[in-house]
């Protein structure tokens, strides 16, 4: 097939279009350039040791301003979100409770699959490009790209917000030698509402826009491999892996709708589990119930060590 590297608007079409039949539920791009407006808050945000234990965020600086550092020769970011809302809880209200994006499989398997297609699609049709997919798993400022490619606005929680369909979504991205036809930022919609700030309850988001991670429930439960600091007993709202209490609240998430990925379902093992069960859990059962989740990040000893904080006085 003839190559078509040059068009433009055709790449953009078929991007889009493919991007939408895989299951995204929006692409933007944005050109691979350095991202001069996050240089001065990312520096002060790690100066300002915001980053807790998460020394990893330390590394790489360079790359996660610079894609073209990540893949060279790149022309364009495109930026992508996949739905991972579910109406489906956890029958036991009393039971320690897990994040949405943890209810179903690993989403980086399930999205990188999507981009490794979407990637030979392109190939395919365009020629020969070069690029790489990514996935929450290297250097790039997902949120700053998705934004600048008009996917949503920065919340005051820190997460991207879609104005139609709210935050629950996964970011990914491809960094190709392609150009297309870039996107545009959108407006802040957030306004004066301060319900994700008021809601955290243990102060993680300390002013709009900006979260001290090393304050987060998210960062204690999967992030923190040390004890969790006894301050912060009671504070958790009986949440044993990850929070979604800023998202929860934000008004945007009224217009959150189910995703429609099989491999995001919760087994009903799982959405059964009492809270006796969780506080019984062998690491047997845990490998078992968990053996393709996202929880297998914090193994079984962290996921225990989570449950303990919540249930031991």
């Amino acid at each position: 097939m003839p190559s078509v590297l040059n068009n433009k608007e055709t790449n953009t079409q078929l991007l889009k279009r493919e991007a939408y039949k895989l299951g995204f539920s929006f692409c933007g791009v944005s050109k691979s350039e350095f991202l001069q407006s996050e240089e001065a808050r990312l520096t002060n945000w790690l100066n300002e040791n915001r980053n807790g234990k998460m020394s990893y965020m330390e590394n790489y600086f360079d790359k996660r301003l610079d894609p073209t550092k990540l893949v060279e020769g790149s022309k364009s970011v495109v930026s992508l979100l996949y739905n991972y809302y579910s109406d489906n809880k956890q029958l036991d209200v009393e039971a320690p409770k897990i994040a949405k994006y943890a209810y179903g499989e690993d989403y980086h398997e399930v999205v990188k699959d999507k981009l490794k297609q979407l990637m030979a699609i392109l190939k395919e049709q365009i020629g020969d490009i070069d690029g790489r997919v990514f996935v929450d798993s290297a250097p790039v400022l997902e949120k700053a790209w998705a934004a600048k490619s008009g996917l949503g606005w920065i919340g005051k929680n820190a997460n991207l917000i879609n104005k139609g369909n709210g935050s629950f979504f996964f970011l990914s991205e491809l960094i190709l030698d392609v150009e297309f036809d870039y996107d545009s930022p959108v407006k802040d919609y957030c306004g004066k509402c301060t319900a994700c700030m008021d809601a955290c309850p243990t102060q993680a988001i300390y002013q709009a826009h900006r979260v001290d991670g090393s304050k987060c429930i998210s960062y204690f439960t999967i992030e923190l491999k040390d004890n969790i600091p006894v301050e912060y007993k009671g504070k958790f709202d009986n949440w044993a892996f990850g929070c979604d209490i800023c998202q929860d609240v934000c008004p945007w998430n009224r217009f959150a709708k189910k995703h429609k990925e099989d491999r995001f379902e919760p087994n009903d093992v799982f959405i059964g589990m009492k809270k006796s069960d969780w506080i019984e859990i062998t690491e047997d059962i845990f490998e078992k119930i968990f053996k393709n989740s996202p929880l297998t990040r914090t193994k079984y000893n962290g996921l225990k060590r989570n449950i303990d904080f919540l249930t031991n006085e």
